[in-house]
């Protein structure tokens, strides 16, 4: 019966911590913890921590690239990259225009969300291309003048089953 008890304890606070992951809200903007963002600028600062007289880890010079808001202070914001290397970002550099990156190399871009369609153009591992919509697992690009729809798992900067509009 004990066993039984904590078993159930224990999937309660699971299920707890779960559903407070899923509804957190940043302190400063109350929007969801954690979404994604893109670098403003081809040159950012990432500190340590969240103020100037942190020491500069590494700068991003990489304009448009998509990023993941984890915490906020102030008006600063700890960010993430795709390799899970993280930092805190000034707001002011930081866009809500969302961004993605292509992970997976030559990815068709079809002009329909159906692999059987016609391909529009290939993307490169490693380019970043602009979210226009996501839906049933797939995401309407736009990159060097190309537009057309991609699996939403060959993607990063997107969260697994997101839907843009």
């Amino acid at each position: 019966m004990i066993r039984y008890l904590t078993a159930i304890s224990l999937a309660l606070m699971v299920y707890a911590a779960t559903a407070r992951a899923e509804t957190l809200r940043g302190s400063v903007t109350n929007l969801p913890i954690p979404r994604f963002v893109s670098i403003k600028s081809d040159e950012c600062n990432v500190r340590r921590g969240p103020s100037l007289s942190h020491k500069i880890d590494w700068v991003f010079t990489r304009k448009g690239m998509p990023v993941e808001i984890t915490a906020e202070y102030g008006h600063w914001r700890r960010v993430r990259d795709r390799d899970g290397v993280g930092g805190w970002v000034h707001y002011s550099l930081l866009s809500g225009s969302r961004n993605v990156i292509i992970e997976e190399d030559m990815l068709s871009l079809h002009i329909r969300p159906n692999p059987d369609t016609q391909v529009a153009a290939r993307l490169e591992m490693g380019v970043i291309a602009r979210l226009n919509e996501c839906s049933e697992g797939w995401c309407r690009l736009t990159a060097g003048g190309y537009k057309g729809w991609a699996p939403q798992k060959a993607l990063w900067g997107i969260k697994e089953n997101e839907i843009i509009e």
